[in-house]
Formats: C-alpha cells, sequence, structure tokens
C-alpha cells in the first residue's frame, strides 16, 4: 500500500468554496477507480495549502497516475503546481465499515 501527498501552495490564501468545488468536481472520476483505496481534499487551517491524500493499494498505480496531463489539469484548477510526496504505508486502520 502506497500513499501519495499531493501539496499545492499559493502566496495568497486558497477560497475554501473553490476548493470544496474542486473537489466536487473531481470526486466522480475516482469513484470505483481500480487500485484507489480513498483520497481525500483537505485545506490547511490557514488556507495558504491545499492538500489530496491518496491511498492506493497498488504502488504501480499510485506512483504513475500524476501523468504530466493530469499535473497540467490540477496546476491550472489550483492555480500552483504540486508538490507529490510518497509514503510507505506500514500500517492502517480502517472504520469506514463499522
Amino acid at each position: 500500500m502506497i500513499g501519495v501527498l499531493v501539496t499545492f501552495t499559493q502566496t495568497d490564501t486558497f477560497d475554501r468554496s473553490r476548493v470544496a468545488e474542486i473537489a466536487g468536481e473531481l470526486r466522480g472520476p475516482f469513484e470505483g477507480m481500480a487500485g484507489l483505496r480513498f483520497k481525500s481534499f483537505m485545506l490547511d487551517e490557514d488556507g495558504s495549502r491545499a492538500r489530496n491524500f491518496y491511498v492506493w493499494d497498488d504502488e504501480d498505480k499510485g506512483r504513475s497516475f500524476l501523468t504530466a496531463e493530469i499535473v497540467e489539469m490540477v496546476t491550472g484548477m489550483y492555480g500552483a503546481p504540486p508538490e507529490v510526496q510518497f509514503f510507505d504505508i506500514v500500517g492502517f486502520v480502517d472504520n469506514s465499515g463499522t
């Protein structure tokens, strides 16, 4: 399992309603996506960073998802290029089924 943290940083603050709108627009394509366990759309408390966190069951899919085309698209949507970090998930608690 692999975690991917994608961070968009602006000098101004992100508009919370715009980040929520982006989350709504992009939710559909991720629902039922093969290899993706979950994805979250987040905004830091101070509003300077929008972050997306993915948990992938398949490391290859997680590493190959952010193509040049996807990066270009999300840079346009968020108004800032993403910083991408990968994490080896060594333990996981999922309470969604309880």
